[in-house]
Parts: structure tokens; C-alpha cells; sequence
């Protein structure tokens, strides 16, 4: 099984490269880990340098948990994407990371809360789509990955970092702030 890269390594802060069509058997294999490690680690999305690979893919999904049951959205493949538009109404959620796992932080990020997205699907086909709300923030996540960023970068004040214990401990199970999720 393919491990998560952590914040530190050189892949985590490149810009990845675009990727050609047809997929590569090695771009296909990127996909297949990509799902397998976003699901193996209870992450709702997965971007290509995370797993090593400096290609511009990335998945997400969002799936039912003991923490979620609403927001819910399927499993999407997005090749080369980009943000064509974004609202300047913004949202202020807290994020956590799987290149940040070892360390566990979580941290208050704000972020556009409607973007409209440009991106191919596996097959190479052209696809453009509106997102909101918790989706939206995972594609924003995950495409700043793309670009050598990860959230912490985007922290205003690390006054909210908090650690993954505090963090469960103010938003687990018992609370109903749906937003604030890892």
C-alpha cells in the first residue's frame, strides 16, 4: 500500500505536472491508490502529490461517518482541474490534512464558498461544474496540493491550530457544526 507524503518532503511542495491523454497505465495507477488511500485514511479527498506523484489529479469523496451524515457527495476523479470562478462570499472552516497525520493539527482556514471548476475525467472528457459548501472546500484543498500549498499555509493566525484530540473534543459526534469536519 501506498503511504501518505507528510509536509517536509519535496513532492508536497511542487507544482504538479499536467497529465496527457490517454491516461498512462501509471496515471490509472495513480486513480486506483489515490481511492484506496483516501478511504483506507478516512480522508474525503486525496491529491496525487500526496501519495508521491507530481501529477495533477486528484479525488474526493464524501461519504457517511460516525461524524457526517448530511453533505454527502460521490466518488469524483478530477484530471487537471482549475477554479474558473470564485464567489467572494467567504467560509471559515477548520481543515486537517493527511500530509499533516503524524502531526495531527487542525486549523482554521477561509475560503470562497461557491467556486466553479474546470477539469477532465479519466476518459479525457471535459467537465465544468459549480460547488458549494463543504465539497467546494474540499476541491479548493486539494487543488491547492496541486500547487505545492497545504492549508496551513492559508492559517490567518495559528491561534486556532489545535491538535486532533482538542479538535474532536469541540467538534465530534456530540456537536452539530456539520461544517467543521476533518
Amino acid at each position: 500500500m501506498t503511504t501518505v507524503s507528510q509536509v517536509g518532503s519535496d513532492v508536497i511542495r511542487q507544482k504538479a505536472v499536467p497529465v496527457d491523454f490517454p491516461l498512462s497505465e501509471q496515471d490509472v495507477q495513480i486513480v486506483r491508490n489515490l481511492i484506496e488511500q483516501m478511504r483506507a485514511n478516512d480522508l474525503v479527498g486525496m491529491a496525487a502529490p500526496q501519495i508521491g506523484q507530481s501529477r495533477r489529479i486528484f479525488v474526493t469523496e464524501v461519504r457517511r461517518t460516525k461524524f457526517r451524515d448530511s453533505g454527502l457527495d460521490p466518488l469524483r476523479v478530477f484530471v487537471n482541474p482549475s477554479i474558473e470562478n470564485a464567489s467572494s462570499e467567504t467560509q471559515t472552516a477548520y481543515e486537517g490534512c493527511g500530509s499533516v497525520a503524524e502531526s495531527n493539527l487542525f486549523g482554521e482556514v477561509e475560503r470562497p464558498k461557491k467556486i466553479a471548476v474546470k477539469w477532465q475525467s479519466e476518459d479525457g472528457s471535459h467537465q465544468t461544474a459549480e460547488f458549494e459548501g463543504f465539497i467546494a472546500r474540499i476541491i479548493q484543498h486539494e487543488l491547492d496540493h496541486l500547487d505545492g500549498i497545504v492549508f496551513l499555509d492559508r492559517i490567518k493566525t495559528t491561534k486556532t491550530v489545535m491538535s486532533g484530540i482538542e479538535f474532536q473534543k469541540a467538534f465530534g459526534p456530540k456537536s452539530n457544526d456539520k461544517d467543521s469536519e476533518p
